[in-house]
């Protein structure tokens, strides 16, 4: 149970000039499938698809597009672009309730486990690595249970903390996200590495387009439309072996 924030003091950011090549490499960084952010745990459903025999190299870039479209874009994005927001107007309960909200969103066991998993992770560490007030602010909510700290909310955070534009953050962790799943398209053998970069670049226009759309969903539109991919991360939950944790 989530404890209420209010009364928290708010801290802003300290001044510096959002944008520009600094930020870029703060988004490479935070990418970077190097970055130990446990998104090499997941496979964003693939795995539960590949299970059920729902999905072929073939149909991989469709799925990664509707996923992009109706999962993580509405949802993920959404709430990041929101938490962004939050933070470079100081006002970290609000980013609070929208990590609430996100978590509300997530339906399946796994996937709000995965997400608050992640997110915790990538507080600590960012915390260390970029040294911003905010980052160890929503930290310590995290911990104390005054927030779930899921993912998508901890990034929107630390990228605006650490002077990222918005447009730039949400893009850098929708990439993340197709990353991610073209590596574990890679482990489940529905692709090789050739054509893993060609999925990505086909993404690269609905990353864009879940980008724009992020940008000027309301708060009250968070929240995903991918019911195929509930189902499969509810049957996953229950298999005898997974090689992912999602």
């Amino acid at each position: 149970m989530f404890h209420s924030p209010d009364a928290l003091p708010e801290r802003r950011p300290p001044d510096s000039r959002p944008g520009g090549l600094p930020a870029l490499l703060v988004s490479l960084q935070l990418a970077d499938s190097a970055f130990p952010s446990g998104f090499y745990t997941l496979s964003h459903g693939l795995e539960g698809y590949a299970q059920a025999g729902a999905v072929t190299p073939d149909t991989l870039p469709a799925l990664l597009a509707d996923l992009l479209r109706h999962g993580v874009g509405p949802s993920d994005a959404t709430a990041l672009v929101l938490a962004h927001r939050a933070v470079t107007a100081g006002e970290l309960t609000h980013a609070v309730r929208v990590d609430r909200r996100l978590y509300a969103a997530k339906l399946s066991r796994e996937t709000r486990q995965a997400a608050t998993r992640t997110g915790r992770q990538l507080l600590d560490l960012a915390a260390e690595v970029f040294d911003r007030p905010p980052i160890a602010d929503y930290l310590r909510l995290v911990t104390d249970r005054r927030a779930p700290g899921c993912q998508a909310v901890a990034a929107g955070i630390v990228q605006a903390a650490a002077g990222v534009p918005v447009d730039q953050a949400v893009a850098a962790d929708l990439y993340a996200f197709a990353a991610s799943f073209a590596g574990a398209a890679l482990r489940l053998r529905l692709t090789d590495h050739r054509r893993a970069q060609v999925l990505l670049r086909g993404a690269a226009p609905v990353i864009e387009e879940a980008v724009a759309a992020a940008l000027v969903r309301p708060e009250a539109d968070l929240g995903a439309g991918a019911p195929a991919a509930d189902i499969m991360s509810g049957r996953h939950e229950r298999a005898d072996a997974r090689l992912f944790a999602t």
